[in-house]
């Protein structure tokens, strides 16, 4: 399967603006990249990296007046609908690899010792492993209703739960912190996700937030909000929360004035067609 992703970014800004990108492709897809094709308008330099995470990093400074950010790219994906290994175990506390325990700590959007005496007595008694962390999708998905025009940057896990609104991100804080009240390291991913395999969705496209859990000694991706495996997810950018992975990083003002995403699986003629165009 090949999917075509990217985005139209376009940002208004009144002084010169150091600005922090984590938009490009997660390095864990960078080997399925069949082509990419990064514009920006002006052309200005831009320097790459890693952040403490692994994930790719651009760092540049706009000039006041307008900047437009366009990405294109057809990754090669497996077609595959994610896995449910039911029977995954959970890993005690004490075998855990250090490299995960960063991930069973509170976080900025993800308060723990708020919501831990909820989350033992919601899911306690489920059957440790894949089938709690099952349970957490399917209580946060009944729970909390997605509207898009409820969306609010500071909406932490606790204050979803109360509200019972909010948009995937907040659907991915909540079970994020209630993994973690229960010992289960979970890590907030976003990305692109597109209408594979399932009916469209008529509202504009956007980039999508969803988690894994550390369980039989591996990340599993799980989504909350849609609550059903899905085809084709292409990671941007992996951390504790959404304040982790903010995809750009204003260190001054700034005005949106364009936004646009892309993700759509497309044929092999039609991705010919677009590496002929990017060339």
């Amino acid at each position: 399967m090949l999917i075509h992703v990217g985005y139209d970014i376009g940002l208004q800004l009144h002084a010169p603006t150091p600005l922090l990108l984590l938009l490009d492709v997660h390095p864990s897809r960078r080997r399925d990249i069949v082509y990419e094709d990064v514009r920006n308008e002006p052309d200005i330099p831009v320097e790459h990296g890693l952040d403490l995470y692994g994930n790719r990093t651009q760092r540049l400074i706009a000039q006041p007046g307008s900047l437009k950010l366009s990405y294109r790219a057809v990754v090669r994906d497996s077609g595959v609908p994610e896995e449910q290994p039911w029977n995954a175990r959970e890993i005690p506390v004490a075998e855990l690899p250090n490299s995960a325990m960063h991930f069973l700590s509170g976080s900025r959007y993800c308060e723990t010792d708020e919501l831990t005496p909820l989350a033992w007595q919601l899911f306690g008694n489920v059957e440790p492993g894949f089938a709690r962390v099952k349970a957490i999708c399917d209580f946060v998905h009944n729970h909390i209703k997605f509207d898009y025009q409820a969306a609010r940057s500071t909406r932490t896990a606790a204050e979803a739960y109360q509200e019972r609104t909010g948009v995937c991100r907040d659907f991915a804080h909540l079970a994020i912190a209630f993994c973690r009240c229960l010992n289960i390291p979970a890590a907030y991913v976003n990305g692109y996700l597109g209408d594979i395999g399932v009916p469209a969705d008529p509202a504009p496209m956007d980039f999508s937030a969803w988690f894994e859990a550390y369980i039989d000694h591996r990340w599993v991706t799980f989504d909350a909000r849609h609550n059903i495996p899905r085809t084709g997810r292409v990671v941007i950018a992996r951390g504790r929360d959404a304040a982790d992975v903010a995809m750009i990083t204003s260190f001054g003002q700034h005005y949106l004035s364009e936004f646009k995403v892309v993700c759509e699986e497309v044929n092999p003629q039609r991705a010919q067609q677009l590496t002929s165009r990017a060339a």
